[in-house]
């Protein structure tokens, strides 16, 4: 998946995370914070990480955070992640967010990053990606 400006078609795959916003998710202005739309690309970033390196994964950075347009309450949000590196004990996931209205067909690329995770072991130090 790669990153793109804009846009109108979401990924083919599945999403990671699909959630319909919320009046609580809001500002005064019915728009949706950006600090809770980065939570779900996180929360969706570590489905695949925890998923990749069969265990526990952590986020250690999200780098090129872009937002190219607001959601609103009652819009569906489809998260969309997608791994583009793997390194000995890390994992680069590209991470787009879509949304789309209540009552419509049209998609709309909303926030897109890359967040980076390590796999750690059960006393949280790194561990290499391959094994439990």
């Amino acid at each position: 998946m790669p990153m793109v400006e804009g846009g109108s078609t979401p990924p083919q795959q599945q999403p990671a995370i699909r959630v319909s916003t919320m009046p609580a998710d809001a500002n005064a202005y019915g728009d949706i914070f950006g600090g809770w739309l980065m939570g779900q690309m996180d929360l969706a970033a570590g489905l695949v990480a925890a998923r990749h390196s069969r265990g526990r994964a952590v986020t250690v950075a999200v780098e090129g955070m872009k937002f190219h347009a607001p959601v609103a309450v009652g819009d569906e949000v489809s998260v969309f992640a997608d791994i583009v590196k793997v390194g000995r004990t890390s994992m680069t996931i590209e991470v787009q967010s879509w949304r789309r209205a209540r009552h419509s067909e049209e998609s709309c690329l909303v926030t897109q990053a890359q967040f980076v995770f390590v796999a750690v072991d059960e006393h949280k130090r790194p561990r290499p990606v391959d094994t439990i």
